[in-house]
């Protein structure tokens, strides 16, 4: 079994008109190797976020592209995008917050 932990970088959101709980498209550079595109982003019924990875209909079946192979990996993923959002919304939050000084 592989120990390298999983890196997740240059994570950049495409945000969409909201709708049935999906809020953006996510983009992110895997390991320093792989560019992934196109994980979408809904929100959870109970905070926070989670991710689909996207599919490719072939008939009646959706066939997945791209899609963590194990726990760990998923779980490095999601945290790093949670990560990124909660990052992004503080600056958003601070800035708000300096401008109404």
């Amino acid at each position: 079994m592989n120990s390298k932990q999983t890196s997740i970088s240059e994570i950049q959101f495409y945000p969409i008109k909201p709708k049935d709980g999906l809020l953006w498209f996510v983009s992110f550079v895997l390991d320093e190797k792989f560019w992934v595109g196109s994980v979408a982003v809904y929100t959870r019924q109970n905070g926070g976020y989670r991710l689909v990875y996207p599919t490719k209909k072939i008939g009646s079946q959706n066939l997945p592209i791209i899609h963590p192979i194990n726990h760990e990996a998923g779980s490095a993923v999601e945290t790093a995008i949670n990560e990124k959002v909660s990052e992004l919304f503080n600056e958003n939050y601070e800035s708000e917050q300096i401008g109404s000084l």
